[in-house]
């Protein structure tokens, strides 16, 4: 079975969101097994598990049992993930509602959604209600917490003239602090119920957002498919490899034994499960190290000695050796190649 992951910029937001109620940035990495580079970049993905253990690990050190509630109804999916900025150029709000389903696994790709769309739309007795279909929701109801707030609370602060959420149902238990529910929500809520599901206004769905912006949607949807894309190819072995290179990569002290671990497998198996897909560890190393090369000389943000570190190099000549294996050319000659656009 696949992992279940996260993006780093909906994770940093969590992170930002609890330090802002008091926590310690440092504590909160070190016991949600989060390194601190791993979130420079928000569309890297970072293991379910460890947002889980950020979420409970916040709520316990702001000594906030609410926080997952307060956490969606303040955050703005805009502001880390491309995934809301398409949501908010689409035409209309049934547009958007296809659009989040469409890429919302790159802010969260959860299980047990594979036979359709996570939130499914259906009408019953006359009422139109919005169903959140993961599996097992109760093993993390903070999901479920942190998601209606966003969806209702938001939705409310950025359309103050419509009507969206009549009431709301939850699959686990009321909390201590129900009473916060109702006052984030401000709807009924039931508690215990069989589905995880916001009754809507029937006119909702009519509701234009963005009817004219079709280039923007368009530019936007581009970026969503190309992450999506990479998002599947980390689905491979090599994949989560690169993945857990990338944020340890500048150390110089990868190794097959440390990224095996980071796997929960042995040595041999990921030399194994490597040979499968037809590459070994050492050339996953090295290929990456010569793609982030190219990036950083390009870039022209970084000096060569400091890209040399960068990928992993304690000794610049070793580097400058190992660039012209992989370009023919020296990092300087082809940094001023590239300028010209003759790399």
């Amino acid at each position: 079975m696949t992992e279940a992951t996260v993006s780093a910029g909906y994770t940093r937001a969590l992170l930002d969101f609890a330090i802002s109620k008091g926590a310690g940035e440092r504590k909160l990495l070190m016991r949600a097994g989060i390194a601190a580079e791993a979130l420079g970049d928000q569309d890297n993905r970072l293991p379910y598990a460890c947002y889980v253990a950020l979420m409970r690990a916040a709520k316990e050190e702001t000594g906030d049992p609410a926080l997952a509630l307060e956490f969606g109804a303040a955050s703005d999916i805009r502001a880390f993930s491309v995934v809301g900025l398409i949501s908010h150029a689409a035409a209309n709000m049934m547009e958007a509602l296809m659009q989040l389903n469409r890429y919302g696994r790159l802010v969260v790709d959860v299980e047990g959604v594979a036979d359709g769309a996570r939130f499914e739309l259906t009408t019953v007795n006359g009422q139109r209600w919005m169903e959140d279909r993961r599996a097992n929701p109760n093993d993390f109801p903070e999901m479920t917490e942190s998601t209606w707030s966003r969806f209702i609370v938001a939705t409310r602060r950025d359309f103050p003239q419509h009507t969206y959420a009549l009431e709301a149902h939850v699959t686990h238990a009321a909390p201590a602090y129900r009473a916060r529910y109702e006052e984030l929500w401000q709807v009924p809520v039931t508690f215990s119920g069989h589905w995880n599901a916001i009754r809507s206004d029937l006119a909702w769905e009519r509701v234009e957002i963005q009817p004219e912006n079709r280039y923007v949607f368009g530019v936007l949807t581009e970026r969503g498919d190309a992450l999506l894309q990479e998002m599947e190819a980390s689905r491979t072995v090599r994949g989560r490899v690169e993945a857990l290179i990338m944020p340890i990569l500048h150390t110089g002290e990868v190794s097959v034994e440390t990224i095996a671990g980071k796997l929960g497998t042995s040595r041999q198996t990921l030399y194994r499960n490597l040979k499968d897909e037809g590459v070994t560890f050492e050339q996953v190393l090295d290929a990456l190290r010569h793609r982030m090369a190219l990036d950083y000389i390009a870039s022209r943000k970084v000096s060569v000695n400091e890209t040399a570190y960068l990928v992993g190099f304690s000794d610049p000549a070793s580097f400058s050796r190992a660039f012209k294996r992989w370009t023919g050319k020296s990092p300087r000659d082809w940094r001023n190649g590239s300028a010209t656009g003759a790399p």
